[in-house]
């Protein structure tokens, strides 16, 4: 990634189309929060725009309430606006693999990674989402469920009360499913996230390479196993 002037140039792949699409689409229906994009430079690498603020850096910080909430807030605002977005023809997505899908019913264009470090903070408040290389079909739950995972954080442990509380913030601030019902979610597509991980080390993709230099997809293994070993204690905080 290179920031050029007030704007950002990337690397693209097969899938780039069908992101530029649905980000030209989300911009013409006026959801705010996300880069806009203008085409491709002479080396071929998307250009996006530069979105002022700072990034998240998960491992260090647990973010405040207010910006958790406002996060899910914009999740749910992108959500019941992809809704109606239905490309005319199956279109190739980063997860799908190489051949075009369509939607199926009851599925939307997810973001797929609405981890906190694809978050823009500024000024002590929740601003963007970036990077929408994985965007694809999915259910909505599995991008709260993924959110919440590096949000709340439940990757890690920050104490059975706390994780509850938090959980209840975003349950409320959805507006949709309750915890419990959350925490299912999480443990799937956490589960379904290292699949896809392995399956893209598999086929050669740059980003899944990279991830396993990071000592993924076993890294996630074991958080989601630690994961469940804290469960039964934060459901009980639930009450």
């Amino acid at each position: 990634m290179w920031k050029v002037g007030r704007t950002v140039r990337r690397p693209t792949g097969p899938w780039t189309p069908a992101v530029h699409e649905l980000l030209g689409w989300l911009a013409d229906e006026g959801l705010g929060g996300i880069p806009h994009v203008s085409g491709l430079d002479d080396e071929g690498r998307e250009i996006v725009s530069y979105v002022e603020g700072r990034g998240v850096p998960v491992d260090d910080e647990v973010v405040l309430d207010t910006v958790l909430v406002e996060a899910v807030a914009w999740l749910r605002d992108f959500h019941d606006l992809v809704d109606a977005y239905r490309p005319d023809g199956p279109r190739r997505w980063r997860q799908t693999g190489e051949a075009p899908v369509d939607l199926q019913p009851g599925q939307i264009v997810c973001h797929n990674d609405p981890g906190a470090y694809n978050w823009i903070i500024q000024s002590g408040h929740f601003v963007a989402m970036i990077d929408w290389d994985l965007a694809g079909p999915g259910d909505p739950i599995d991008d709260l469920a993924f959110l919440c995972w590096t949000a709340i954080p439940l990757y890690r442990d920050i104490g059975a009360a706390e994780t509850a509380r938090r959980l209840d913030l975003v349950v409320d601030a959805y507006a949709e499913w309750g915890p419990m019902t959350l925490l299912d979610a999480v443990e799937r597509r956490m589960t379904t996230a290292t699949e896809r991980i392995a399956a893209g080390i598999e086929r050669g993709d740059p980003g899944m390479l990279n991830l396993q230099t990071k000592g993924e997809p076993q890294r996630t293994r074991d958080r989601v196993a630690a994961f469940r070993e804290r469960r039964a204690d934060i459901e009980a905080a639930l009450g």
